[in-house]
């Protein structure tokens, strides 16, 4: 029998440089309420959200998520040829084939790179990074890049009172490369798909094939609407609560540290009653900054966590080397978490 040569790559993996994109258009409270029945106060006391950003008609997700791409990778020092694989997570990208990666891959001069999509809604950061550390430990690529990019304004019903004024639109991005000290915990990760109709699309894709409009939603014009997010909003609050506590706290177990060793906290940017939460079923100490980006970028699933993290570095509420726990959860519903060095 032939023995397959062992593969080698790096000891260990780290986050070595972020980018964020924001598109330019900022949308306050005031926008939304013009379709729903609602205030700005309600909003805000239920969300926390005072803004979030839409994309333009040229802000693509794949444009996003090359400007996001192009920061993380000068953030990092190195040259886009260097990168070995690209992996996207987005479910806003509605070309069925090819993956948006590719397209990616190609435009910001890499050298050939592997490229793939992944759909993991909001947890699809954690998932990507995970696959990331797993491709410089394995040695099959020396850095990815791990890419998160919604345009979750073309998947909003705005006369959904309970999901209109949630999301938002934006791309992050970070670099994997090598090692020599652990600067990427165990991930932490699942899924519970016995709870996967609290937060799903309205109708699936191939209901507009069925050309029958019974078969799909109208607005309050009469007019067919596009597929939209929906969720049971008090289901899905009540299993981040209590759940993802769990989930972040095996994290921590996994990663053989304590609350109070952590420096920085970048939750998915949901909901900040859901991130408060959080922040006291765990315990965390007042020295431990928290991401609360949703106040003005809203949710932007798979984008959220890079986004967030890239905002506190920028803004000097984190440092370099600064140790986080990160945690995603959303639709499907799926969830992943892991500590992290910060780059």
């Amino acid at each position: 029998m032939a023995k397959i040569k062992p593969s080698k790559g790096a000891p260990y993996a780290r986050i070595l440089g972020v980018g964020g994109y924001r598109p330019t258009r900022v949308v306050p409270n005031e926008v939304i309420l013009e379709r729903i029945d609602s205030s700005d106060e309600w909003i805000r006391s239920r969300s926390g959200i005072e803004t979030r950003h839409w994309a333009g008609p040229e802000e693509t997700v794949a444009a996003m998520a090359i400007e996001a791409s192009g920061k993380a990778i000068a953030d990092a020092g190195i040259d886009a040829e260097q990168i070995g694989a690209v992996v996207v997570s987005t479910v806003s990208h509605f070309s069925q084939t090819p993956a948006v990666a590719t397209e990616i891959a190609d435009k910001l001069g890499t050298d050939k790179a592997a490229a793939f999509d992944i759909s993991a809604g909001c947890a699809g950061f954690g998932y990507g990074l995970t696959l990331a550390k797993g491709m410089v430990v394995e040695g099959s690529a020396d850095y990815v890049l791990v890419i998160g990019v919604e345009r979750l304004s073309d998947l909003t019903d705005l006369e959904d009172r309970a999901t209109a004024f949630l999301f938002g639109d934006g791309a992050g991005a970070v670099v994997v490369g090598p090692s020599d000290e652990p600067a990427i915990g165990p991930t932490v990760w699942g899924s519970e798909g016995d709870k996967s109709e609290t937060i799903k699309q309205t109708v699936p894709w191939d209901r507009f094939a069925v050309g029958d409009v019974s078969q799909l939603p109208l607005d309050s014009q009469g007019n067919i609407k596009f597929p939209a997010i929906t969720q049971e909003g008090q289901a899905v609050f009540r299993w981040a609560v209590f759940e993802m506590a769990k989930v972040a706290q095996q994290a921590l177990d996994a990663a053989g540290i304590t609350a109070d060793d952590l420096d920085v906290f970048i939750p998915h940017q949901a909901n900040v009653r859901i991130i408060d939460s959080m922040v006291k079923t765990l315990k965390l100490p007042e020295h431990v900054t928290v991401a609360r980006d949703i106040r003005t970028t809203g949710n932007t699933s798979a984008a959220s966590i890079p986004l967030a993290m890239e905002r506190l570095l920028a803004t000097g509420e984190a440092k370099s080397g600064d140790t986080a726990l990160v945690i995603g959860f959303g639709a499907g519903l799926v969830y992943a978490a892991t500590v992290v060095t910060l780059p």
